[in-house]
């Protein structure tokens, strides 16, 4: 069965750090999960990240907002947002749930390394786990660049972007089939 995802992220060239990932199953089931031990830090002083992923994320609202420390970029409050190992067991149990796991994202390599460090080393994954990810982006160059849906809500939203790979992955369905 098919797991359509998305990771945002922050790397510099030597590290790949997840700020949040989105999963979508084909049979309906989604995991949607922020990254409380995230460089929140780090995060902050990178422009493009700041604007284009941190607005995505869980926002604090309410008028408590004035009491949170501005040094918050995110609703720690909110449940998406989870320790690490919290998002690993997560992942693990969404995927170990899941017959015949097959991994789908778009432009996937880094979001392939943001799944495998939840488990530590690419060795680590559980038995049965998949040690790739298909691309779709791959897929679409294959069929000749064939037009995607236009995504529905927010990019840069992981599970957004997980909910849009699961769209364009089922538009290009019938375009595969025409070409066989």
């Amino acid at each position: 069965m098919r797991l359509f995802y998305d990771c945002e992220f922050i790397e510099d060239g030597r590290t790949i750090d997840l700020i949040s990932i989105g999963m979508v199953a084909e049979d309906g089931r989604k995991l949607y999960a922020v990254n409380r031990d995230a460089p929140w830090k780090r995060i902050k002083k990178h422009e493009w990240l700041m604007a284009n992923v941190v607005p995505n994320l869980p926002q604090p609202h309410g008028d408590w907002i004035r009491q949170m420390p501005r040094s918050w970029l995110i609703d720690f409050d909110n449940p998406a947002v989870k320790p690490h190992k919290a998002i690993r067991d997560e992942v693990k149990a969404f995927v170990k749930d899941t017959p015949t796991p097959e991994l789908w994202a778009w432009y996937g390599a880094y979001d392939h390394v943001c799944y495998a460090q939840l488990f530590g080393r690419m060795i680590d994954l559980p038995a049965g786990f998949p040690m790739h990810t298909n691309d779709l982006k791959q897929e679409v160059e294959r069929l000749g660049n064939p037009p995607l849906p236009t995504q529905a809500s927010a990019e840069h939203n992981a599970l957004a972007d997980a909910r849009w790979v699961r769209d364009s992955s089922a538009a290009l369905a019938g375009k595969e089939e025409a070409q066989c």
